[in-house]
């Protein structure tokens, strides 16, 4: 009760609140712009959170993540363009709506009230799940932490567009990155190439930034690279949906959030596919089938409730095993490490008060979240109006202030523009930057904790065998890499029966 009571005072005080309410804003006006993702979101506001004291910084990029998500149904619902990939389904019936049927306040009200909804159920499930699965993972050893890593490592394919290949070469890559500098066991230098910077590895925030926020400003360049600038008029006259079309969506809304909560518990899904699934079951169970892709409100609710209920679902894995629920999270978890908070069991243990704060940091998120979607969507509207040249130039220095003010180091900004371009052309191969970063970040617990296991059995590979826990995990691993190889004839019988 006390670490509880302690958690409140700190999220309320208001330098962390302005935060909170600073990157849901920000992670709003993000997610509206079509080009820029959550992940380039929450990597390019990455360095500000060492303004805030405590887990200040960790709320703010929790506003962001809530903001984000939502943010992508603005541009969907009235231009046809996901902001985010999250929102892809919301097209489908959001746009009718706002153009078809000239409703676009509707659809927006609509989006809004279920992102909110969903968000809600979401980090509810997490303050009730997560306390319960971190118990049960502090009987965890050395070689069952190995075994974790391996399985949150196996995730790549899966986040990796279903090839097993370019998923196994970004997540070594990763695992590289992640050896550089002193071996903390040893002390022998490991690819550092006689170079003092290297010595204490590869910093996190640059590469970070680099992979998700720089690539993505040279990607955009060349999208819009010789595109005429249209603005869009859009007129609202209402955002708050009515009495009946609450009652009309409410079992939707509850379906779909507990469809998005689930999906994101399961490493390596995200919102895209809570939203499509979601929308699937809407239509599904719906009376009003033939209207789906006309406009139906439906068709809106579904999607949104269920791609900003992956939030609190993907935090439940990564906050009590380490391990990423999707690309964002995977982000979310660097930020922790570099704020002394290592995602885990033992996190609910040693920095109770830590936790409970996040619990309220992102049930208040998803509130501000819904309160400024409801009272300044006519201000956000217009975020698709601004120029493009405009917008990538504020980030691209962004992205070089931020990768500087790190360490006060060039070498950081070297990193980053490295890792930029190398980002770029990884994209143009249609290479996951999420496997990468999963390879970075669980790479190191997977060295330490394997290394630390054979120490304990005295140099015998059968500690990881007479572990039912960790024979599990390692055989889950073993058929999640090659999920893509064989979910596909899966699916090929299950449309001939």
């Amino acid at each position: 009760m006390d670490a509880l009571l302690t958690a409140m005072v700190q999220v309320f005080t208001p330098m962390n609140l302005c935060g909170l309410a600073a990157g849901t804003m920000a992670g709003i006006l993000i997610g509206a712009m079509p080009g820029l993702s959550v992940n380039m979101g929450i990597a390019l506001l990455f360095p500000m959170t060492f303004a805030f004291s405590g887990v200040g910084g960790i709320l703010m990029l929790l506003g962001v993540y809530c903001g984000a998500i939502y943010g992508g149904s603005i541009s969907a619902i009235l231009l046809k363009t996901p902001g985010t990939p999250a929102s892809a389904a919301t097209t489908l019936d959001g746009y009718p709506m706002a153009v078809t049927l000239k409703q676009p306040g509707r659809a927006l009200g609509l989006s809004t009230f279920a992102s909110l909804s969903g968000g809600i159920f979401s980090s509810l499930c997490l303050i009730i799940l997560s306390p319960q699965l971190a118990k049960l993972a502090l009987q965890f050893s050395k070689a069952e932490y190995f075994a974790l890593a391996i399985f949150g490592i196996s995730i790549i394919t899966s986040v990796s567009s279903g090839s097993v290949l370019k998923g196994l070469i970004g997540g070594i890559l990763g695992l590289f990155i992640a050896t550089i500098g002193v071996d903390a066991l040893t002390g022998k230098l490991r690819f550092t190439g006689g170079s003092v910077y290297l010595m204490g590895g590869i910093s996190f925030v640059p590469v970070l930034i680099g992979l998700f926020a720089f690539s993505q400003v040279l990607a955009s360049i060349e999208d819009f690279y010789g595109k005429s600038y249209e603005k869009h008029n859009v007129s609202i006259k209402r955002v708050f949906p009515t009495v009946q079309d609450l009652k009309r969506v409410a079992v939707t809304v509850i379906r779909s959030s507990c469809i998005g909560t689930f999906i994101g518990c399961v490493p390596g899904t995200g919102g895209d596919i809570a939203s499509f699934i979601s929308y699937d079951q809407a239509k599904r169970w719906s009376k009003y089938k033939e209207n789906f892709g006309n406009g139906e409100p439906e068709g809106i609710c579904a999607p949104e409730a269920g791609n900003n209920a992956v939030s609190g679902g993907a935090m439940i894995p990564m906050l009590t095993l380490g391990i990423p629920g999707d690309g964002a999270t995977a982000i979310m978890m660097g930020a922790f490490m570099v704020q002394g908070l290592q995602p885990g069991p033992l996190l609910f243990t040693e920095h109770a008060s830590s936790v409970y704060q996040i619990f309220i940091g992102l049930l208040l998120a998803n509130v501000v979240m819904g309160i400024f979607g409801f009272s300044l969507i006519r201000l956000f509207v217009k975020v698709i109006n601004v120029p493009k040249e405009i917008l990538l130039s504020v980030v691209c220095v962004l992205t070089f202030v931020g990768s500087y003010s790190y360490n006060n180091s060039l070498n950081d900004v070297f990193i980053m523009v490295f890792f930029g371009f190398l980002g770029y052309f990884l994209n143009k191969l249609q290479f996951s930057m999420s496997a990468i970063v999963i390879g970075i970040i669980l790479g190191g617990m997977a060295e330490t904790n394997f290394r630390g296991a054979l120490i304990m059995s005295g140099g015998h590979m059968d500690i990881f065998i007479k572990s039912p826990i960790c024979a599990v995990f390692l055989i889950i691993s073993f058929f999640s890499l090659l999920s893509p190889l064989y979910m596909p004839l899966f699916k090929k019988l299950k449309r001939k029966s």
